[in-house]
């Protein structure tokens, strides 16, 4: 499996279409993705996670990863998600403590930190 990424600005926001698998073969490049849009200065980013077939703890530590950077611009990184299997891990690390998720990628650009 692959990972599609796509990107496109919504007002001060960016948002980041991420699709397939998030694993150790593929995290890289989307860890590639968030680090050029904070070099980009692009700080508000909401990553859509709606066509995400797997995500491993490498995928995780991207994500975690892109937070940080953002946080260090007083940015923020919103997650979309529905799918249960997604959620799950989210749930299981706590990160749910951690990461914003929205229903809905209105939401995301909707909420305000």
């Amino acid at each position: 499996m692959d990972l599609s990424l796509s990107t496109r600005p919504e007002g001060d926001k960016t948002v980041v279409e991420v699709g397939g698998e998030i694993d150790v073969y593929t995290a890289p490049r989307l860890r590639e993705q968030l680090v050029d849009l904070v070099a980009d200065g692009k700080y508000h980013l909401v990553v859509d996670m709606e066509r995400v077939d797997f995500l491993d703890s490498t995928g995780l530590g991207v994500l975690v990863g892109g937070l940080k950077r953002v946080r260090a611009h007083d940015g923020s990184l919103r997650l979309v998600c529905t799918q249960e299997r997604i959620l799950k891990i989210f749930r299981i690390t706590g990160l749910t403590k951690v990461f914003p998720i929205h229903e809905s990628v209105e939401d995301a650009l909707a909420a305000t930190d």
